[in-house]
């Protein structure tokens, strides 16, 4: 501390100084770990955020190829085994992370994590790799070269340099310019902290490479959105009947007609009077459907203004059209009671009339087509994409009145997997988990169908998935629930459910679940 002879007091100081120093050090040293720490809890739950986003995306996707099984397909499929092997190097870069941390007192006591033994051990034996090091860099190399070999040409390059191994030869050029292998130049020697950290970055560039994945093989929703397909065209008119000579003044008007051209609301008059939403009309994808009765004869004007979202603000629609009403008819009503659709695998309740002709002298005929009573029906589809009903009668003049309709028909929408009514995701302690009752609901769906769970398969991060007979957890899917951590996501998937009352008729797959675990 000086030159010359010091004087025992003067040693004593030097020495003081020298241990403050040291303890400043150690100070430096534990908040540097700490903030490693916190880093990691930070990247962990950006990762789970990522998790759900993923599978949005994924379960997006599944619909498109339901919708356009040519167009999406394939892409659908890829999706799938990006999910799966991004999955199997998650969770084994997991089961890393919780070999770090087992058998200490506190996991989340960062400052005291300056311990490198256990990667040191796991990875490297003298100057090679262990088999455990081995199969780290073998499951890097694998997952960068089988991910880059589905994904669009322009990810790859993302995909190799977040899974790059260092050069050519795998090192890794140090400060002093002297190169080193790349698993020891990022993983040897270092505190456990810091390799958890660096393992939870890889966890995330994993979810990252899904995850741009997965948004480049919707990148095509925009631009359907602003497609042609998605506008149909109508003809407008001072009126909508004309005498025999008239001239007609109509015009062809474009429309968009997907759900991006919903009206947020619609206040709307018929002849003065006051509309309701729900009885008198609804909101749907590119305008309103009128529900109002034709009324007597003569003409109808309906007024008002449709109110659509645009940047975050209403804007005004003004609405003025008007509608003639005839006594005579020249063609059947046929409408369906709840839908413009029919589903498969459905009674959908139909009414069938004929104005001006009474119900039983109405004949109408479509395969799958039931007289329930008067103008009611049920058609129960069978095969195929469309029906054609076909309704005729005779005027009380004699003249035959007949007419054709082309109703589509669906399948039953995919059901949602459900945790006690929760779909999607959800967030519970592990006993309310333990109890929990697995379940599928179609939501909003025009039907109420009794739907139940035969079986499913329960993934816990880190353990085997269990298939489960049955709607609740059995005793290995409980066995596999207690080891889970607090924050684990854990999954229902592979959901087998059926129509309690149609058990032949087998219903799309079950979308899955995720349930935070919070205890």
């Amino acid at each position: 501390m000086a030159g010359g002879k010091a004087t025992p007091r003067q040693k004593m100081i030097n020495l003081m100084y020298l241990i403050f120093i040291a303890m400043l050090a150690l100070n430096m040293s534990k908040e540097v770990l700490a903030a490693f720490g916190i880093m990691n809890e930070k990247m962990e739950a950006s990762n789970e955020k990522t998790t759900e986003s993923n599978l949005a995306f994924l379960g997006g996707l599944e619909t498109k190829a339901g919708e356009d099984s040519e167009k999406y397909g394939k892409l659908y499929k890829d999706a799938q085994k990006i999910k799966q092997m991004s999955q199997d190097y998650y969770d084994y870069l997991e089961s890393l992370k919780e070999g770090m941390t087992e058998g200490l007192e506190d996991a989340t006591d960062y400052a005291r994590m300056d311990n490198s033994d256990f990667l040191d051990q796991k990875f490297f034996q003298g100057d090679n790799l262990s088999e455990g090091g081995k199969e780290f860099m073998s499951r890097i190399s694998d997952y960068r070269t089988q991910v880059a070999a589905i994904v669009p040409k322009d990810l790859k390059e993302s995909v190799n340099a977040r899974f790059k191994t260092g050069d050519e030869n795998g090192k890794e050029e140090k400060r002093d310019g002297s190169k080193q292998d790349w698993i020891n130049y990022h993983y040897e020697g270092y505190p456990l902290v810091a390799s958890l950290a660096k393992i939870t970055a890889l966890q995330a560039d994993v979810k990252a490479t899904e995850e741009d994945a997965l948004k480049r093989m919707l990148e095509g929703e925009l631009t359907s959105q602003v497609s042609l397909k998605n506008f149909a065209t109508s003809l407008q008119a001072s009126k909508s009947a004309f005498y025999s000579g008239e001239k007609y003044d109509g015009k062809i008007i474009i429309s968009k007609t997907d759900n991006s051209s919903t009206p947020v609301k619609a206040e709307l008059t018929l002849d003065g009077r006051k509309l309701s939403e729900g009885s008198d009309y609804k909101l749907e994808a590119g305008g309103v459907k009128m529900l109002i009765g034709a009324g007597s004869a003569g003409d109808h004007t309906v007024e008002g203004t449709l109110y659509f979202k645009q940047d975050g603000e209403e804007i005004p629609v003004p609405v003025k059209n008007s509608f003639a009403t005839i006594s005579k008819p020249n063609a059947a009503l046929i409408a369906a009671d709840k839908m413009n659709v029919v589903y498969r695998g459905v009674a959908n309740p139909m009414s069938i009339s004929i104005p001006g002709i009474p119900n039983n002298k109405v004949n109408a005929s479509a395969p799958g087509l039931k007289s329930v009573n008067g103008s009611k029906y049920v058609m129960n589809p069978g095969t195929g994409r469309t029906v054609t009903i076909t309704a005729s009668g005779k005027l009380p003049d004699g003249q035959t009145v007949s007419s054709k309709s082309e109703f589509r028909i669906k399948d039953i929408p995919r059901p949602a997997g459900s945790v006690s009514k929760q779909t999607g995701s959800a967030k519970m302690p592990r006993a309310n988990m333990e109890i929990a009752t697995i379940g599928a609901m179609l939501e909003d769906f025009d039907f109420d169908l009794n739907l139940a769970v035969s079986g499913f398969k329960f993934k816990v991060p880190g353990q085997p998935t269990v298939s489960v007979n049955g709607s609740k957890l059995n005793a290995n899917a409980k066995s596999a629930l207690k080891r889970a951590k607090r924050g684990d996501a854990v999954q229902i998937f592979d959901i087998q459910a059926y129509i309690t009352n149609n058990k032949s008729y087998k219903l799309k797959k079950v979308s899955p679940i995720v349930v935070e675990i919070t205890n």
